[in-house]
């Protein structure tokens, strides 16, 4: 009966869906369009009211129709209203609903750069745009290489995106490693680590280079899957037995605040070397967490 688990749960998911995303591209136009900063501001509002309760009624959802257990370890002062980078590990699309059960709520919506072609998923893209989630266009080495110029676009936008988020609540979501973790990925990048791919400092050098002490702190996540990556099937088919997620909170180094990751390569050499300790530690933990 796993067809017709899978089949339900997506179409309740979908109908949760339609009911929220209208309302909030309308919210979206009346806060293009006032000219006043305090409509717009009460715009924003409704905006993230409209977002938790499309996120939490998903959650609930999940939790009625599959037996998930979800442990969730927390040991931060998390608030509403605050200012954070969020650090993950990332293996499979499941991470998002994950996240987004572990914390929705409990800080600001989390606000992922997303691929440019996402912009037209159905619904969802204009969704994205509705609560400026920062859309970023990748460029290949062969494009770069014939147009050296475009190499400074993903910069330029990563400091659009972050300077609306400076007077707002928000929790700017990374995933450090790039991409979702497999065998062939980590054998391939000879990665040091056991259940982890290599961490890409960039991201998270640009973020606090344009947002610098506007963040609050550092939101540290690490997820575990005891039985394996599971998929979104295994997760609406019931087949995910448990997830265990464990949030820290780290301040962010005085030393990261200041300098120029892209033209200093001392400066990029410490990003990286902070990062990969970050990632040391978070790849010890997933070992501990997966021999219980």
């Amino acid at each position: 009966m796993s067809w017709l688990r899978i089949a339900f749960g997506t179409l309740l998911l979908t109908t949760n869906t339609l009911l929220h995303v209208p309302p909030l591209l309308l919210v979206a136009l009346v806060k293009a369009i006032a000219p006043l900063r305090p409509v717009r501001r009460v715009c924003d509002g409704v905006l993230m009211a409209i977002a938790a309760s499309w996120i939490g009624i998903n959650t609930t959802l999940i939790r009625w129709f599959t037996r998930t257990r979800f442990v969730v370890d927390i040991d931060a002062r998390l608030q509403p209203d605050g200012h954070y980078l969020v650090l993950a590990n990332h293996q499979t699309w499941v991470d998002i609903p994950v996240l987004q059960a572990a914390l929705n709520r409990r800080v600001p919506l989390l606000r992922f750069f997303l691929k440019s072609q996402l912009f037209w998923v159905p619904l969802l893209g204009l969704a994205w745009w509705a609560l400026d989630f920062p859309f970023m266009k990748r460029y290949s080495r062969q494009q770069l290489e014939k147009r050296p110029e475009l190499a400074g676009r993903d910069i330029a936008a990563t400091r659009r995106a972050c300077a609306k988020f400076m007077h707002i609540p928000v929790a700017v979501m990374n995933f450090v490693e790039g991409t979702r973790f497999t065998t062939a990925k980590h054998a391939q990048q000879s990665s040091p680590f056991a259940h982890l791919l290599k961490p890409k400092a960039g991201g998270v050098a640009f973020v606090l280079d344009a947002m610098g002490r506007a963040l609050h702190s550092i939101l540290d996540v690490t997820i575990v899957y005891p039985d394996g990556r599971p998929t979104m099937l295994d997760l609406f088919a019931n087949r995910l037995r448990e997830v265990r997620v464990t949030i820290r909170e780290r301040p962010i180094p005085a030393e990261l605040l200041e300098g120029d990751y892209q033209n200093d390569p001392a400066f990029r050499e410490r990003v990286q070397a902070w990062l990969n300790d970050l990632w040391g530690e978070k790849d010890r933990l997933i070992t501990q967490q997966r021999a219980v």
